[in-house]
């Protein structure tokens, strides 16, 4: 028997994947936690692989799966969110390759990289600030934890490392909450775990969109899930 939720996502090509690259994303940072938090045991060749692996398979690999379903939805903002981010994942899993390996990975290029990335997400936090406050939050994050990276490049102080440590903490609890309040809405029919009203308000377009057109954020594939996570 469908849910309420279920039953009205039959127009759309594929059910809304958000859950799933949030979860892909929740447990690419639990891997990398033993690494920031500098555990010994998480330093060695092995170890590094081990990490790698996990960023590639779900870090990336989730990722990328739920961005192109969601452009198939056409859901810009969350398509284009988590398959940027997949291709990060992906270096995730270089790095910690060749760190592995005895090789390490050029820091300049990783500070140009780190800015650039920096830029896309400040913009992409305020375009989901216009959909859910908790959405919202959880860009900044990605935010605090980008700056975060810069500063310890530019400054090399290791008293940063433990902040970076904690944002990525946070970044996997946002991401549960996010994908654990989704999927039971789903089920449910009804917001057991609500992200919170749109921060922004928008403005009215001059001219009225097609529907294969309409804006839509992570998770918004799912019209009545999303109005009754946003009460």
């Amino acid at each position: 028997m469908q849910s309420t939720a279920q039953s009205s996502t039959s127009s759309l090509p594929v059910a809304d994947p958000t859950a799933l690259g949030l979860f892909g994303l929740a447990i690419g940072c639990a891997s990398l936690l033993p690494v920031a938090f500098g555990v010994q045991a998480a330093l060695t060749p092995e170890a590094l692989r081990t990490c790698a692996w996990f960023c590639l398979f779900f870090g990336a690999g989730c990722q990328f799966l739920a961005g192109l379903m969601s452009f198939a939805n056409k859901n810009m903002l969350g398509g284009t969110l988590l398959t940027t981010f997949s291709f990060n994942w992906v270096m995730n899993w270089w790095s910690l390759s060749e760190l592995a390996q005895g090789r390490v990975p050029s820091s300049a290029v990783i500070l140009a990289v780190d800015v650039c990335f920096l830029m896309i997400f400040v913009v992409m936090t305020y375009a989901f600030g216009f959909f859910s406050r908790l959405l919202f939050v959880f860009l900044l994050d990605i935010d605090a934890l980008y700056v975060l990276r810069i500063a310890r490049e530019l400054t090399h102080a290791n008293t940063l490392a433990l902040p970076i440590a904690l944002a990525t903490v946070a970044l996997m609890a946002l991401a549960l909450y996010i994908a654990f309040s989704l999927v039971l809405t789903n089920a449910a029919g009804r917001a057991l775990l609500p992200i919170g009203a749109p921060l922004f308000q928008a403005g009215a377009l001059s001219a009225a969109p097609s529907r294969t057109s309409e804006p839509s954020a992570m998770g918004a594939d799912q019209t009545q899930p999303i109005r009754a996570l946003a009460a």
